[in-house]
């Protein structure tokens, strides 16, 4: 706790985080197999490739948050296509009290994290209502997601120079 001028505790700024909208910017859902006329009886090998971009919006303490997901199914052993799903979903936050140097990872971290249940029923419902048995994503480890992006960004940055 810090002191003001009379030697009173002042307590920190409280962070505060309100989700104020979510929806689906973009999304796309591409059954291959179903135009191919194949048997159905494959093992599916599933990909997912995950993206993250945050924003500041023209309003005070909002940002955008979109995370964007593209996942690709292929027959295990012949690698043919069975769907391709692209989904980007977004986020608008308040956020408070966050310090600036924390920010960066808080967006990328924390709001991907409250919108993740939110994706993960939807590529759920799409892909059964796509023909296909439900996908149920595993979790993602958002903190790891980070630092594997800002290792990327370092080491791209001697090569730019």
């Amino acid at each position: 706790m810090a002191e003001n001028e009379n030697g009173a505790a002042q307590a920190a700024p409280q962070m505060k985080m309100n989700v104020l909208t979510q929806f689906v910017r973009d999304m796309s859902f591409e059954n291959i197999l179903a135009r191919r006329a194949g048997n159905g009886q494959v093992q599916p090998d599933v990909k997912v490739q995950v993206a993250l971009d945050a924003k500041k919006r023209e309003a005070d303490s909002q940002f955008e948050v979109v995370m964007k997901l593209t996942i690709k199914s292929v027959a295990q052993g012949t690698e043919d296509a069975l769907f391709v799903f692209e989904l980007e979903y977004a986020g608008v936050f308040h956020i408070e009290g966050v310090p600036e140097d924390q920010l960066h990872p808080f967006l990328l971290i924390e709001c991907p994290r409250m919108l993740f249940p939110f994706v993960r029923r939807i590529v759920s419902d799409v892909t059964r209502d796509g023909g296909f048995p439900p996908l149920n994503l595993d979790n993602i480890d958002f903190v790891s997601l980070y630092r594997q992006e800002l290792q990327r960004r370092t080491e791209n940055q001697p090569a730019q120079a």
